[in-house]
């Protein structure tokens, strides 16, 4: 089969003339720029009123407002104090991610080569207009969406718009409206880049009525949707909105029965409503969000959205791309097939000696390392071959140094091969196996044989053939491309040929990601693919990466777990199936063809390296090394933060209902407020507030990826947690009161009674916040040098508490007594009783897990 010398240019239509400058000015007034919408980052005053919106924030606003109006001028600026914190602690951590979002955008405008006048000129990509005619070569970025109306050897790469990780052969010859966009191979898109060859195309459509422009309608219409934390814990704050009105509507009523002052029960509900709000709950969440992050900075996460580190851990679901993220991204030659005779550097020679693309040349100091991607210019394909030619110590450039090129076939579309002629007299072919074997012979004539010896070599041949069909299916049945190399001798394009072999290519799995699919089923959370690649394709890596898994049910919603050639539309359609399934969401992406997907999921993350600049600013994690492993590193963080948070409510709930029962005992037994509403404050904020912050800093537990996601609709306190507050409060406040009650019937005055008490309360929280550190585990059983700062908190709280007594202006702020031997021994022992007793009740109880 004849290879043309010098395939020419499809001849251009009649309107591949181009437009004039004034035609072209006019369009760009009527259409407007040729440019997609950037999605504006959020206004800083904004980002910051968005610190404010929860339950709990909105109440204790409301109870600085109420304390301020009363003239308690010290408790309302406490509660506003840490408002504040809370909010500024949470704005300078979003925006900063904010800012490192938009560092990753381009700092150059795109430009493009049109015809003007009859003249190329190059002009701003947003100055297009339909009519234009582009003029594409290797390397540039397609400007708008246009028909080719001349393709020479044109090559495509369009994975990020559709998913498929080869190259796309274009072509003039139209195809149907109706033709699926992966398949439209007379067309260009927008943001797609030119692999190989050269072409010109009649734009058709610019900035939003490009395809890209229709995936970014699809991601206005995408709504933020909350996490499974902030809907949590909005639950609980308006749990405790109720539980705190009901409290404070019993005490009044009580007070009103027995004819108390109005003043005494203001300040009894406040009192109350002080106890029942645990003020440092948003700080600690907040900071536990932050510490998260700063972790997973350490994996190079950048982290957009605080509330996503959590709720990444709670995924059931991970939605993922194919191409570039469970992949490399990059065509390497997976497997390799010889002919009979044929030994494996001839094969990769005659590759390399075939080849038009450019590897980046290593210098002495580099050391090559296999692991990393490819670095090339030209056809994604040749660079496969010129990589795997490296890798066996072939260099193109030592090939044309020594045998240099005579004569050159470029790719022919029809043909399906490529031919170089080089100076040993060999001539160097590669192309599609089918497309060879007709010129397959045995090499009679060139090496001069026999016709007996002819015939043998021809039967021969025959034999080859037959293997190669064989193995070109085997090879095209695991999803690889084959690509066959042959060579013969002298120029004569129809000339006979020898097989020497084939190569099977692909773009591989990232190994780092087939171990995170693993763990992450291990962990309950299933894998899903959507990928606009082929299915063949698709299917092979599933099952190489173990995506797929014979017997294994698709997850809820979905009829399998693979799906081969989506649309952008259908990706968001699947995410949506998936979520009102019941499933928790997480997608992973860089093309723009996933931000859709991602806007939509409950946690969208994409790739810093290759992701687009629209998928990068829809997601709320980007992956600084796009290292599909980091996903599942970053759910095993996410809940460590879910059971830090919990833990450290637990313990602030428990002090709390120990306050409540203090408070509302007193009140009902008609005695005088036993703790001030300064005093609750100071406990919640400061004896509560930093060892629960110290809390949410343990590490995340050995088993965190061994049990699987929590129920997207599971409370966040269960009846087992509500058991451990309850039981806890009731025996701290019984504790606190009982010592308080044995003050006052021991003759001690109101404030001596007051400030043994709030010693007492103190003692007990500082020994809790150790027993909290697990449900299960006694404290020496979780590893105390672990959180070392737990065990410094609770030394400078207690140092903190007895100076407050002890240094006059506060003693006098808080009216306390100045401290005792035996009033401190008494809280020391007294305070200690509830944590003891915890610690023997876990020792009795029955070991269901190692929380």
């Amino acid at each position: 089969m004849t290879i043309p010398s010098a395939p020419p240019p499809t001849r251009p239509n009649a309107d591949a003339i181009g437009l004039t400058a004034l035609a072209a000015a006019q369009r760009l007034t009527a259409d407007g720029p040729n440019e997609l919408q950037r999605q504006q980052a959020r206004p800083a005053w904004r980002l910051l009123l968005s610190q404010f919106a929860s339950p709990l924030i909105g109440m204790l606003i409301a109870a600085a407002i109420v304390a301020g109006a009363l003239g308690d001028v010290a408790e309302a600026v406490a509660i506003v104090a840490i408002v504040l914190l809370n909010a500024i602690v949470g704005f300078l951590q979003e925006h900063r991610a904010e800012r490192a979002v938009l560092a990753l955008r381009s700092m150059t405008a795109p430009r493009a080569r049109v015809l003007r006048d009859g003249l190329a000129k190059v002009v701003p990509a947003a100055e297009v207009v339909v009519g234009d005619v582009l003029l594409l070569e290797g390397g540039d970025v397609v400007a708008a969406d246009a028909r080719l109306v001349s393709a020479d050897a044109l090559r495509v790469v369009e994975a990020t718009l559709t998913g498929e990780s080869e190259p796309v052969q274009k072509t003039t010859a139209p195809t149907p409206a109706e033709t699926p966009l992966a398949e439209r191979r007379d067309h260009v898109f927008m943001g797609t880049a030119i692999a190989a060859g050269s072409g010109r195309a009649v734009v058709v459509a610019t900035g939003p009525r490009t395809e890209l422009g229709h995936i970014a309608h699809l991601l206005a219409t995408v709504e933020q949707s909350e996490t499974p934390l902030q809907r949590q814990l909005a639950k609980v704050g308006k749990s405790l909105g109720w539980l705190c009105l009901g409290v404070v509507g019993v005490v009044v009523a009580l007070g009103l029965f027995r004819g108390e002052p109005w003043l005494l029960l203001l300040e009894t509900a406040i009192s109350l409503a002080v106890a029942a709000v645990p003020e440092g709950l948003p700080a600690i969440v907040t900071i536990a969000l932050a510490i998260g992050v700063e972790r997973m900075a350490a994996r190079q996460v950048l982290v957009r959205r605080l509330p996503a580190v959590e709720a990444l851990g709670s995924a059931t679901v991970i939605c993922t791309d194919k191409t570039g993220t469970l992949t490399r991204g990059v065509m390497q030659v997976r497997e390799r097939w010889t002919a009979d005779g044929v030994r494996d550097e001839q094969l990769i020679y005659a590759a390399a000696a075939c080849c038009d693309a450019e590897l980046a040349a290593l210098r002495d100091s580099d050391a090559f390392d296999p692991d990393l991607p490819v670095r090339g210019v030209g056809d994604p394909t040749e660079i496969a071959l010129l990589d795997a030619a490296r890798r066996g110590k072939i260099e193109r450039v030592t090939i044309e140094r020594d045998n240099p090129r005579v004569r050159t076939w470029p790719f022919d579309a029809e043909q399906m091969q490529m031919a170089v002629l080089r100076a040993d007299g060999k001539r160097y072919v590669k192309g599609a196996l089918d497309r060879l074997l007709p010129s397959l012979g045995g090499g009679a004539a060139a090496q001069g044989t026999s016709t007996q010896g002819a015939s043998a070599q021809g039967a021969s041949a025959q034999g080859v053939a037959e293997s190669a069909r064989a193995a070109n299916a085997a090879l095209a049945g695991r999803g690889l491309r084959v690509l066959a190399v042959a060579e013969g001798h002298g120029d004569d394009a129809a000339g006979e040929l020898r097989l020497l072999g084939l190569f099977g290519i692909a773009d591989p799995p990232r190994p780092a990601a087939i171990e995170a699919v693993r763990v992450a089923r291990a962990a309950g959370v299933r894998t899903v693919m959507l990928t606009g690649d082929h299915p063949t394709t698709a299917d092979a890596i599933a099952r190489e990466m173990g995506i797929v898994v014979e017997g294994e049910p698709p997850p809820a919603g979905l009829d399998r777990a693979v799906f081969a050639r989506v649309t952008p539309a259908e990706k968001l359609a699947l995410v949506r199936r998936l979520k009102s399934a019941g499933e928790i969401v997480a997608m992973t992406g860089d093309g723009t063809n996933d931000a859709p997907a991602l806007k939509e999921a409950h946690v969208g993350v994409a790739m810093g390296r290759t992701g687009v600049e629209v998928t990068r600013e829809a997601a709320d994690l980007v992956l600084g090394d796009d290292d599909f492993a980091s996903v599942v590193a970053a759910i095993r963080e996410g809940r460590g933060i879910y059971d830090n948070i919990k833990k450290a409510l637990c313990f602030l709930l428990a002090g709390n209902t120990a306050e409540l029962l203090v408070v509302l005992g007193a009140s009902v037994l008609a005695l005088p407020l036993p703790l001030l509403p300064l005093h609750l404050l100071w406990v919640n904020l400061v004896t509560d507030g930093l060892p629960g912050l110290a809390l949410v800093m343990d590490p995340a537990s050995d088993d965190a990826l061994d049990r699987p996601p929590r129920a997207p609709d599971a409370p966040m306190l269960d009846a087992d947690a509500w058991r451990h507050i309850g039981a806890v409060g009731v025996l701290t406040g019984a504790v606190t009161l009982g010592v308080y009650l044995g003050a006052l019937r021991a003759g001690w005055d109101l404030v001596a009674a007051r400030t043994v008490a709030l010693h007492t309360l103190v003692v007990a929280q500082m020994g809790l916040s150790l027993t909290f550190r697990s449900f299960r585990r006694i404290y020496p059983q979780t590893v105390p040098s672990s959180n070392p700062r737990l065990i410094g908190v609770v030394v400078l709280t207690c140092a903190l508490q007895v100076g407050l007594a002890a240094w006059e202006p506060s003693r006098s702020l808080f009216a306390l007594a100045a401290p005792e031997p035996l009033q401190l021994g008494i809280a020391a022992v007294a305070g200690l009783l509830p944590p003891t007793l915890f610690e023997f009740w876990k020792l009795l109880r029955p070991r269901s897990g190692a929380r």
